[in-house]
């Protein structure tokens, strides 16, 4: 039997124009694909009734699992209980709540008869204090339905919701609810669902995903069907295997987000898959979860944040079977969201031959919320971190220069529209040909060979000067603090604009701390943060990054560690970890004024 081929082709042409700007696009047209995404859960009901779609541990631990013939019935069930509600074209449906079976079945009931939804960060309503971004991203969606999975873990926000939308129902899995979400599948399906689903063209809004808020309160992302479904056929073109091996995923990345809710979900259905819900995540606590998941479970592909894979590799050292489980099936893992330490990536490459006799391929691209997510892609062995790869097939890529940078900015089906109700923001986003300006700055790995992709060159917005006039890639230095400095060193904000040197705050893993420090678990991260043996580590950091600067742009002369962790309610931090640079120098006024002093 011939094995499919993991990637698929990489050919890329280059075209320098008379403005100096260059064009890149893949030579592999995009095939085929859906004009709506719920023509996958239909085809693969009746060609696959009884493979499992989706899964989920209940409270006793156990699977609970979906097959393709149960999710459309159940699909169609809660599609004929909206239809019933007679959506406005002005009314949405929101989901505050975690990725769950339930989330997944009105999510695609909403999408198979054109009611738009959004998937709302669950942090917005659990760890805020205000509300301030889930009062935002309601009153930008007026919704008619707001659902959370659980009615006491919500309640505040739940009360919140209806206060601003009295009339909006709100429903819960819980019996006892105002409306319960059995009475949603309890609804008997009529042909109106099916003549609702005719309707549903490529244009049709399928979603609403709110970008983390960056740069301002959170934005509206447009997901259309066609954006949905192009992106899915370009992801499966690049990874071929998927087509022809229905991938098993194990996958904890939050639906409000694009790598987890368009991506990892999207291929599960696209391509006829199984996704297992993993109720874990990179934390001290939720780690346990994950490893529990993947001792039973083996994923063909494997997707996470880089943190995540830094706090899975003392697991896999250490218990032999969970590596057999982990790697038995694995074609590759995947990675988003930032850079992944070199150290982290050789050492998951030395697991996986000590495992199987072979590297494992880790690989990346570049994307965001407005591509749908997926635009390059570094798909082939050998890739190494920070590399981008090339663009999908059926996009085009446009490096415009900014300065001594190139901005990429996208064009193709797979690129949102624009902004939800938000016309301002829309055109200040594309240019005048109709590209995407996404403000990442990329640079070749070889001008004449584009072949060999492109490398992350920082945020155009977020690089600075310092008072000498010296340009400092933010991007390119953050990288080589997290590597040098992992695991003690969990994020960074580079400072210094305007300054005569570089410095910066550092965000401290406490955990990793107290183990170092010899301090017992119980002690306060403020205390292990404090320690002589933890200042020390951020001293000889500093010495051994300075060994290799070659200027004042890339030498940083000064550090603080932020003793109090990224606020949510001030924007420093979004719910997939990352942190948001002018926020916390917004405001840490004074921890960069100590830096200065």
């Amino acid at each position: 039997m011939v094995q499919t081929r993991t990637f698929g082709p990489t050919t890329t042409q280059k075209t320098i124009q008379a403005d100096g700007t260059i064009l890149l696009e893949s030579e592999q047209p995009i095939a085929e694909f859906p004009q709506k995404l719920t023509q996958k859960l239909v085809y693969w009901a009746y060609v696959t009734p009884d493979a499992p779609f989706i899964a989920r541990r209940n409270l006793a631990g156990i699977w609970q699992k979906l097959t393709y013939a149960e999710t459309l019935r159940q699909v169609e069930s809660i599609a004929q209980y909206l239809l019933d509600q007679k959506f406005s074209g002005e009314q949405t449906i929101a989901i505050l709540s975690e990725n769950s079976l339930e989330h997944a079945l009105l999510a695609l009931a909403a999408v198979h008869v054109g009611i738009p939804y959004s998937p709302i960060s669950p942090q917005y309503s659990i760890l805020s204090n205000d509300f301030g971004k889930l009062c935002h991203t309601l009153q930008a969606l007026t919704p008619k339905l707001i659902f959370a999975q659980n009615g006491k873990i919500y309640g505040r926000a739940l009360a919140k919701a209806q206060e601003l939308f009295p009339e909006a129902m709100l429903v819960s899995v819980e019996e006892g609810s105002a409306v319960s979400f059995t009475d949603l599948t309890a609804t008997q399906c009529t042909q109106a669902v099916q003549r609702a689903h005719e309707h549903v063209t490529a244009d049709t809004v399928a979603k609403i995903l709110f970008t983390s808020g960056s740069t301002g309160l959170p934005k509206g992302v447009i997901n259309t069907q066609r954006m949905w479904c192009a992106n899915l056929q370009q992801i499966t073109q690049a990874f071929p295997v998927m087509a022809t091996e229905p991938p098993i995923f194990v996958d904890w990345l939050p639906w409000n987000h694009t790598f987890g809710g368009n991506h990892n979900f999207g291929l599960t259905l696209y391509n006829g898959g199984t996704l297992y819900i993993d109720d874990g995540k990179p934390t001290p606590k939720g780690i346990e979860a994950t490893v529990e998941n993947l001792r039973e479970i083996s994923p063909t592909a494997y997707f996470n944040v880089p943190r995540g894979f830094e706090m899975l590799i003392p697991y896999l050292e250490k218990e032999p079977e969970l590596r057999k489980t982990f790697f038995r099936n694995l074609r590759f893992s995947f990675y988003a969201g930032a850079s992944l330490a070199q150290p982290v990536w050789n050492r998951l490459e030395e697991l996986a031959r000590e495992t199987t006799g072979q590297i494992v391929s880790i690989i990346t691209g570049l994307g965001c919320t407005e591509s749908g997510p997926s635009a390059l892609f570094a798909n082939w062995a050998g890739s190494y971190s920070g590399l981008l790869g090339v663009p999908v097939a059926g996009m085009r890529v446009k490096l415009v220069p900014d300065g001594d940078k190139l901005e990429i900015r996208y064009q193709g089906p797979n690129v949102t529209p624009g902004y939800w109700r938000n016309a301002e923001a829309t055109a200040s986003v594309f240019d005048e040909e109709g590209f995407y300006k996404t403000g990442d700055a990329v640079r070749f790995v070889d001008e004449a060979d584009p072949n060999k992709g492109l490398l992350f060159d920082g945020r155009i917005a977020e690089d600075f000067k310092l008072s000498t006039g010296t340009w400092v890639n933010v991007g390119s230095l953050k990288a080589k603090v997290l590597s040098a400095g992992a695991p003690i060193v969990q994020d960074v904000v580079i400072a210094g604009l305007d300054k005569e040197f570089v410095s910066a705050i550092l965000f401290l893993n406490p955990y990793a701390c107290r183990e170092l420090a010899s301090l017992s678990p119980d002690c306060s991260a403020t205390e292990a943060f404090l320690h002589e043996r933890i200042q020390q580590y951020i001293d000889q950091l500093l010495l051994t990054l300075s060994k290799t600067a070659t200027g004042s742009a890339n030498r940083i002369t000064k550090a603080v560690i932020a003793l109090d962790p990224p606020s949510i309610d001030l924007g420093e931090i979004t719910d997939k970890g990352s942190l948001n640079q002018r926020a916390i120098l917004k405001h840490r006024a004074t921890l960069v004024e100590q830096l200065y002093t």
